[in-house]
């Protein structure tokens, strides 16, 4: 691709000193020919997104793909919130007809993040178990019914083995793109996996991860513990491992053993997986080992800050030498509770900065002048833009590479899923502050963007951050779309997956070595007893006969 755009640019430079060159007409239009993109071999390649930020991140792939000549297909449900099944600018879209509506999709998503966000910090931890359970369960019944509706399409299928896709991508948070992938034969990408190192990492990938320096996520942990962190840290994953193994094989292991026909779990599957993308990279990730297999995409959504909107630039230019917040709390969450919504607007009206906050809700009764509400915000510019001097932020992970990218310092209040751990993984580095969400006072929230403009160490920590993702060999999406060429040109990357795939968890870590060797030096140390035993027994057996014959 590289070879074939430089002989290009170098046609559209001196086109007239080629055709110079050439000897007749008929070999330069065979030579044009061949420099056209007609003759670059496209792929097929179907996908299995997953919904609200990861479409986001995937559509910026899908893009990109179509634009390299790829002929791309999309599986999605009738009930997707995200994804626009009536107009599909240049790639294909099969819509699977599920049980659920649209609406039930959004209300249980609002339901697990309301709760998430504002009930379970108050509530007792059997109550809260309990609770999540049951919410999770029926995201989990709208996965397991889209599974079902997928695989009792035999002319879906059919239809897709005789396209011969070269390639499948598939989100490892929604189920069944793996199991996909099996019945049509084809090579998968785990795409866009949201925290390098997680469960699905390590017991699915088989993704190293040595508790002594490797900390789980969540817990909040460096790859600095102390003794008491460790011993968390192991018990912590311990446990974690059980219940992600029970809940698989409670949950999913019979429905892939069903459509398979023979003895499958979902880990077997999801490991599978030729190529993982992981959305992160060094700036934000502690150093630990990595598979040949696992490759980092983070920020592959990032780029140069674009002008903005008029209104909006000439209320930025009005903040003078003071300059402007950012505040945002991702797409998902459009309304907070009116004491939430109070406490914040007070505390963005006592900083000298102007705040623009991208917020849906109810008007708060505290807003001031200095602090616009937006219902969008065209955020990665307004990152870009010079006057911007910090980013409040709930911690989701396409808004901490956007802020990395421009190297803007950050505010962390973080809400659900990765978000804790990503704004811990900020903090450590010295780039951010974090606050609770749930025990946020109006001083805390005014203090923490002061801190962050007024003292100079979290911008050189996020400068510096952001020259280290800045300083790659190539850029992020080109990263991603070269990982999915190179499974299509190969029909798979099977030779970049380790061999702990085709083993047992006891001959993993060694126990069967182990249990051989201890054997063998419990034989040895019986044998030696014995002998030494014997000995002793005969030469007490001789020298009171020879003391009587004397």
């Amino acid at each position: 691709m590289v070879l074939k755009d430089l002989i290009n640019h170098v046609i559209l430079q001196d086109s007239s000193a080629i055709m110079s060159a050439c000897g007749s007409a008929a070999l330069c239009l065979l030579l044009l020919l061949c420099l056209t993109p007609l003759c670059v071999t496209a792929g097929k390649i179907l996908i299995w997104p997953e919904e609200f930020s990861h479409w986001l991140n995937i559509k910026i792939i899908i893009d990109e793909l179509i634009a390299r000549g790829h002929s791309v297909t999309i599986i999605t449900q009738s009930a997707t919130p995200s994804i626009k099944t009536d107009q599909s600018p240049g790639y294909n879209v099969e819509v699977i007809q599920v049980p659920h509506s649209k609406a039930k999709v959004i209300d249980t998503f609002d339901r697990f993040f309301k709760y998430w966000m504002y009930d379970l910090p108050n509530t007792n931890m059997i109550h809260a178990f309990l609770k999540l359970t049951e919410i999770i369960d029926m995201m989990l019944e709208q996965n397991k019914a889209l599974c079902r509706e997928l695989f009792a399409r035999e002319d879906l299928l059919e239809k897709w083995r005789m396209e011969k896709f070269d390639v499948l991508l598939t989100d490892p948070v929604i189920v069944c793109g793996e199991l996909l992938a099996q019945k049509l034969n084809l090579p998968f990408i785990n795409t866009l996996s949201s925290s390098y190192g997680s469960v699905m990492e390590r017991l699915c990938g088989q993704l190293p991860a040595p508790p002594s320096y490797v900390p789980a996520a969540s817990l909040g942990y460096t790859d600095h513990m102390d003794f008491l962190e460790r011993v968390k840290n192991v018990l912590f994953i311990f446990f974690i491992n059980i219940a992600s193994d029970l809940l698989a094989m409670l949950k999913w292991d019979h429905l892939f053993t069903e459509v398979m026909g023979k003895p499958t779990t979902r880990c077997e599957s999801m490991g599978k997986a030729d190529i993982w993308l992981i959305r992160t990279y060094w700036d934000l990730e502690f150093p630990r080992p990595l598979l040949p297999n696992f490759k980092f995409v983070g920020g592959l959504h990032c780029k140069p800050a674009k002008p903005l909107p008029k209104e909006m630039e000439d209320f930025v230019q009005s903040s003078g030498d003071d300059g402007i917040v950012v505040f945002s709390l991702g797409s998902m969450i459009k309304n907070l509770t009116k004491e939430r919504a109070n406490t914040i607007a007070s505390a963005l009206g006592q900083i000298p900065q102007k705040v623009l906050w991208r917020y849906t809700g109810e008007k708060p009764e505290t807003l001031v002048a200095n602090t616009r509400v937006c219902d969008w915000i065209p955020q990665n510019d307004l990152l870009g833009h010079p006057k911007t001097k910090a980013f409040i932020t709930h911690g989701g992970i396409n808004g901490i590479y956007e802020a990395i990218y421009h190297g803007v310092p950050m505010v962390g209040l973080p809400l659900f899923a990765d978000q804790p751990d990503n704004v811990n993984h900020m903090k450590a580095k010295g780039a951010a502050v974090m606050l609770d969400f749930n025990k946020l006072g109006t001083e805390d929230l005014k203090q923490a963007v002061n801190d962050v403009i007024k003292n100079p160490s979290y911008k050189e920590s996020i400068m510096r951050l952001s020259q280290i993702h800045h300083d790659q060999p190539m850029k992020p999406l080109d990263r991603a779309v070269f990982w999915i060429e190179y499974v299509m040109r190969h029909k798979g990357a099977k030779h970049l997956r380790v061999g702990a795939h085709n083993l047992t968890w006891y001959q993993y870590h060694c126990l069967d070595v182990a249990a051989f060797l201890l054997s063998v030096i419990a034989l040895v140390v019986f044998i030696f007893v014995k002998t030494c035993r014997w000995l002793f027994w005969k030469c007490c057996r001789k020298t009171p006969a020879k003391s009587k014959k004397e």
